[in-house]
């Protein structure tokens, strides 16, 4: 696995620190695609510039690419020799939201853009809530068309923090 795209059914999945952990064990770069969708006061990129970008990434020869933004989504597939999906469950997503931005609070995270402190209101919440059972479905039938038609590629859907840990402890042996 040298091209990773990891991506999750929810904000508070833990892709971030899934990606940053497995770099590490994994020895290869990391890529937020929230730093590079988001400018400073949350203003969004350009989808041109930000295809652009993701292109420059995916064509690099290592790397893990994490974030779902659909739009581009054909670009990591198409690179990428490893999917790894984290389906966690949405109280527990909606946990992680919540303790991101109190540990955070103030300050922006070490994936997000420059000038984008960490913020929480009901509108996000809600999102969160309306759009998990949807996302659920379309990332299952994504990750079935992905392996019809790569068969080549591996994929890797990691529902508990406990089968993240032991993926994490395999990549690293």
């Amino acid at each position: 696995m040298q091209r990773i795209m990891v991506i999750g059914v929810s904000a508070g999945a833990g892709k971030s620190r899934f990606a940053r952990r497995l770099g590490e064990v994994a020895a290869l770069p990391v890529h937020h695609l929230d730093a590079y969708y988001w400018k400073p006061g949350w203003v969004e990129t350009d989808e041109k510039e930000f295809r652009h970008k993701q292109q420059e990434l995916a064509n690099e020869p290592r790397w893990i690419i994490e974030g779902n933004y659909n739009s581009t989504i054909d670009i990591r597939l198409a690179a990428c020799d490893a999917l790894i999906q984290l389906q966690l469950p949405l109280w527990r997503c909606l946990w992680r939201v919540l303790k991101r931005r109190i540990q955070y609070h103030k300050k922006t995270r070490p994936d997000m853009a420059p000038g984008c402190p960490e913020k929480l209101d009901l509108e996000f919440l809600k999102f969160i809530v309306t759009t998990y059972r949807g996302r659920q479905k379309s990332q299952h039938h994504l990750i079935e068309e992905f392996m019809m038609n790569h068969p080549e590629k591996q994929v890797f859907i990691l529902r508990t923090q406990k089968k993240i840990e032991a993926f994490l402890t395999q990549v690293g042996k």
